[in-house]
């Protein structure tokens, strides 16, 4: 076991208690010239850091964007990396059942085999009040793999909660309502539904102190229209509002990403790529990606910063064979 292994089985506890999105990428297979070894294991977060070590910054640059992907599907991969032109020889990935190979031209030698298993939180629902809608919901949750954190009053939802959460329900009959739907749109909460009549749900919204754009972030009724009657048929019909809301959202804003370090040029987050203008790989806009400002008004990313220095050293050249 990579001796790396230890604290980065520590930070995936933290990171899945937090309810924070990642992907575990491990090296099961390296061919010499290569500084990975099988067994060295980093992990990939939602805005782009890679924490631990799976190989060089060239190598590393090439997981990140392959990471993100599936972090973004949800489905592992066996990410193939190799100096050599793909089979096709368009130098574009090659997709198999499983498996993605990448040519990455700045290798210096070898070839790796790393397995990418994207770990995200079990979808968390919060549940306000104690109404049989509210129980239900309770009831109904678990069977469809969420996690739900029932809240018997407002001082039962702490900040935390709801910024782990991907849902937030209020079945209180008026207890409480006002403060938590506040919070809740503040905090981004991806959906947020409230039990009430279609005269009284529209009066609260009336009366809270957010602009049109928040409150419409609000689902009242809660719930899709199915012609639900009892209790336990509403709580289906939110809980089938929830999914919707919840399975169509990417990653990066379904759940509350950890927030990276603050930094005086940070470049974005991993949800965008860009194209190395010197060895043509594509690569993820992130905290730490190497970039320019050097040869024009675009802003250019780079896999590495020997990439940059060449790039650097003549902008002309590149940004001529961009135009081409």
């Amino acid at each position: 076991m990579s001796p790396s292994a230890p604290p980065l089985e520590a930070r995936m506890a933290e990171l899945t208690g937090r309810h924070v999105p990642f992907v575990k990428a491990t090296v099961v297979r390296a061919r010499r010239p290569a500084s990975a070894r099988p067994g060295d294991t980093a992990l990939v977060l939602a805005d782009g850091r890679v924490e631990g070590f799976v190989g060089g910054a060239c190598a590393e640059a090439t997981v990140r964007v392959q990471a993100l992907r599936t972090l973004r599907s949800g489905e592992s991969l066996l990410l193939r990396i190799s100096p050599e032109e793909t089979a096709d020889g368009t130098g574009e990935p090659v997709v198999e059942e499983g498996a993605v190979r990448v040519a990455n031209p700045c290798l210096s030698g070898g070839e790796l085999e790393i397995f990418l298993e994207p770990l995200r939180p079990v979808p968390r629902v919060v549940v306000l009040g104690e109404s049989p809608i509210a129980r239900a919901l309770a009831a109904f949750g678990p069977v469809l793999g969420y996690e739900i954190t029932e809240a018997a009053g407002a001082d039962g939802i702490t900040p935390e909660e709801l910024a782990g959460s991907q849902a937030l329900v209020i079945a209180s009959h008026g207890r409480g309502e006002e403060p938590v739907l506040v919070s809740a749109v503040r905090a981004g909460v991806p959906y947020i539904g409230l039990v009430a009549s279609p005269r009284r749900g529209a009066a609260v919204l009336d009366a809270l102190p957010l602009g049109a754009e928040d409150r419409a972030r609000i689902h009242t009724p809660a719930g899709l229209w199915i012609g639900a009657r009892t209790p336990g048929e509403i709580a289906v019909s939110i809980l089938a509002e929830v999914i919707q809301a919840v399975r169509g959202r990417s990653v990066e804003v379904e759940v509350e990403v950890e927030a990276p370090p603050e930094t005086p040029e940070s470049p974005g987050t991993g949800s965008v790529t860009a194209v190395d203008p010197v060895c043509g790989m594509t690569v993820s806009v992130a905290d730490g990606t190497p970039y320019s400002d050097e040869g024009g008004d675009e802003r250019r990313w780079f896999c590495c910063a020997g990439c940059r220095a060449a790039y650097e050293k003549d902008p002309a050249r590149y940004t001529k064979a961009d135009a081409s």
